[in-house]
C-alpha cells in the first residue's frame, strides 16, 4: 500500500515548514538539505529546477526536485533528472518516497517524458536499494563527481 502525500508549490508561507524537514544524519553525505536545494535552484537556474514540498495531510513529510524538461549539455543531464529526493526523519519507513515517485512518474508520463534520470554515491547506506527497487537501473555512466547515474523507462512500468 503506498501512502497518501500531495506535492506542494513552495511559497514563502510554507518555506520555513519545508526546510524544518531533515534526514536522519547517516543520510546527510547521500542527499543535501531542502535548504541547500533551494541554493541549488537559485545558483543554476539553467537546469530548469522544478521542486515541490511532499504533504501528508498538512503535514510537509519531504522533498522533491527536479530538472524539468531541459536540454542536456556540459553538467546537465535530462531532460528529466531527478536531482532531489528526501523524506525526513520520523516519516521514513512509511511509502513516502515510493509515493513521491509514483506522483513524479504520474507527471512526467504526462508532459509525454520516456525517461527519468537520477544518480547516486555509491557508499555503504546509499539510497542505491530503494531506486533499484523502484525499477531504475545502471545506465554504465558515472558522473564527474563520482555518482553512478540510473534511468527509469518510463513506457514500460505501469
Amino acid at each position: 500500500m503506498t501512502a497518501e502525500i500531495r506535492l506542494v508549490e513552495v511559497t514563502d508561507a510554507n518555506r520555513d515548514a519545508v526546510i524544518a524537514v531533515r534526514l536522519r544524519p547517516d543520510q546527510e553525505q547521500f542527499v543535501a538539505s531542502v535548504e541547500k536545494s533551494f541554493q541549488h535552484a537559485e545558483q543554476y537556474p539553467d537546469a530548469k529546477p522544478w521542486y515541490r514540498a511532499v504533504y501528508a495531510g498538512d503535514e510537509p513529510v519531504g522533498f522533491v526536485m527536479l530538472s524539468w524538461n531541459l536540454v542536456p549539455g556540459p553538467g546537465f543531464r535530462g531532460p528529466y533528472f531527478l536531482w532531489r529526493l528526501l523524506v525526513g526523519a520520523e516519516h521514513q519507513g512509511r511509502g513516502y518516497g515510493t509515493a513521491i515517485l509514483d506522483e513524479v512518474v504520474t507527471l512526467l508520463r504526462a508532459e509525454g517524458a520516456k525517461e527519468l534520470l537520477t544518480s547516486y554515491v555509491p557508499e555503504e547506506g546509499s539510497p542505491e536499494p530503494f531506486y533499484r527497487g523502484y525499477g531504475f537501473v545502471p545506465t554504465g555512466e558515472v558522473d564527474e563527481d563520482g555518482e553512478v547515474i540510473l534511468t527509469l523507462d518510463l513506457t514500460t512500468r505501469p
